[in-house]
């Protein structure tokens, strides 16, 4: 672990795109730079137009700077896991020097032998997470270097992603005149400052409710063992109350902030505010139980559908329950909405840095734990993949050159276990309770 280095993440976001400058002094994380943009250029998590994210990127990179009082030129850029496959993955080699003893170059080697799997022409790999290297038969090694041995064989969890999202990434972080220190899963990230070391163990979901995607992550044994991705998030309750109560998006923001809860029967209709509506030269009146209602219908929707995934792979029997995190998690109610909705403890993650207590930095924030805590066999890894990733795209620059000098082209693009039962009659009451509400506007 490197202890007194300085570390930038950049968490590209639907809703913003927060920049976090730390130090990392004796193993304490100190914060002493922040950018937080609102995004341009992103839809559902996904970049649609490079260069308006180039111009967000420049201009959290620059709050950042301005606050940290630095120039930052290295990111860790985290990834969505949108579209994210998890699969096992197993390579050996022989062991290359004469006296046997395994060295890093036989880890990198071991390494390449695992990334011979196949992958799609549109996946790419995002990262190896070795679970247990071999030496001649002996298992559970987490550090074969310095060991004798004859066969190193090496059994890890691959994590590929489209290709797209990733090229679309790091161009644009390119474009911005920076250069990318690590690519990280945003679900391994925001884990890795969520939970607790138990909790990854045992096991325990992580929910992240931001503002363009809904992402369940599953932790256990210490590795990412599920992801799904739901292209729900709060912007969808935000588009909701514009839509019902007449308002523009910004007024719907403000209002959900401002008076917004998820739970109906923990409000009042005798509590109002104004609201000021298109087509009308007066505020109109709204009472919080109509708000509340509104927000509880979208929310319970989304959370409908994590169940339903979640409960394919069987994550709810996990003895750590479910962590609340992201943008949309601070909304009043929603850890009381989830424990009714998931039937099980549900708590809300707030990080703790000074100025940063608010969950939607808990992404921003975790690729920076992360990165600072990596062991030396995932840094090798790291570097291994930064390296081949940088050599394949030279040598196919240089081939698009080539093609372009010799066709007389002016540019060119990149190409692009069992399920729990349900609670029916409950499950029911909220499933017809939000579609009942949802339809009367949006059917």
């Amino acid at each position: 672990m490197r202890n007194t280095e300085m570390y930038v993440s950049l968490d590209i976001g639907t809703t913003s795109i927060k920049v976090v400058v730390a130090e990392y002094i004796n193993g304490q994380m100190n914060i002493i730079g922040v950018g937080n943009e609102k995004s341009e250029g992103l839809n559902r998590g996904i970049i649609v137009d490079i260069d308006k994210t180039v111009q967000s990127i420049n201009k959290a990179i620059k709050q950042a700077e301005q606050k940290a009082n630095v120039n930052i030129h290295n990111v860790i850029v985290g990834i969505p896991s949108t579209s994210v496959e998890i699969e096992a993955c197993h390579g050996m080699i022989a062991v290359s020097g004469e006296n046997r003893e395994i060295t890093e170059a036989d880890v990198q080697n071991v390494l390449a032998a695992a990334m011979v799997k196949s992958v799609p022409p549109e996946r790419e790999i995002l990262t190896i997470l070795p679970e247990e290297f071999i030496v001649d038969g002996f298992d559970g090694i987490k550090d074969p270097r310095g060991m004798i041995g004859v066969r190193l064989e090496m059994h890890a969890i691959m994590l590929t992603g489209p290709k797209t999202i990733l090229h679309n990434t790091k161009r644009c972080v390119e474009k911005a005149g920076l250069q990318i220190q690590n690519i990280v899963l945003q679900s391994l990230a925001a884990s890795s400052v969520a939970m607790s070391s138990g909790e990854r163990d045992f096991g325990t979901i992580l929910l992240d409710l931001g503002g363009g995607q809904t992402t369940a992550s599953v932790m256990h044994d210490h590795q990412l063992k599920y992801t799904y991705v739901d292209q729900e998030g709060g912007d969808y309750v935000t588009k909701d109350i514009s839509v019902v109560l007449n308002t523009t998006i910004e007024s719907a923001e403000r209002i959900k902030r401002d008076y917004g809860y998820a739970l109906p029967e923990e409000t009042s209709q005798e509590e109002t505010f104004p609201v000021e509506v298109i087509g009308k030269s007066q505020p109109v009146k709204i009472d919080e139980r109509y708000l509340s209602e509104i927000i509880e219908a979208r929310m319970v929707q989304i959370f409908e559908k994590v169940k339903s995934e979640l409960d394919k792979v069987g994550a709810r029997d996990l003895p750590g329950g479910m962590i609340l995190t992201g943008g949309a998690a601070a909304l009043p109610g929603a850890v009381e909405l989830a424990e009714d909705m998931f039937e099980i403890p549900v708590k809300l993650y707030i990080p703790h840095q000074m100025g940063l207590r608010y969950p939607a930095f808990t992404t921003g924030i975790g690729l920076i734990q992360y990165e600072a805590n990596l062991d030396d066999i995932h840094q090798i890894i790291k570097e291994y993949q930064l390296g081949v990733t940088k050599k394949e795209e030279t040598s196919y620059n240089a081939k698009l050159e080539t093609f372009s000098e010799n066709n007389e082209i002016s540019s060119l693009e990149y190409e692009k276990e069992k399920p729990i039962k349900k609670e029916k009659k409950k499950e029911d009451k909220w499933s017809n309770k939000a579609k009942s509400f949802i339809s009367n506007f949006f059917d």
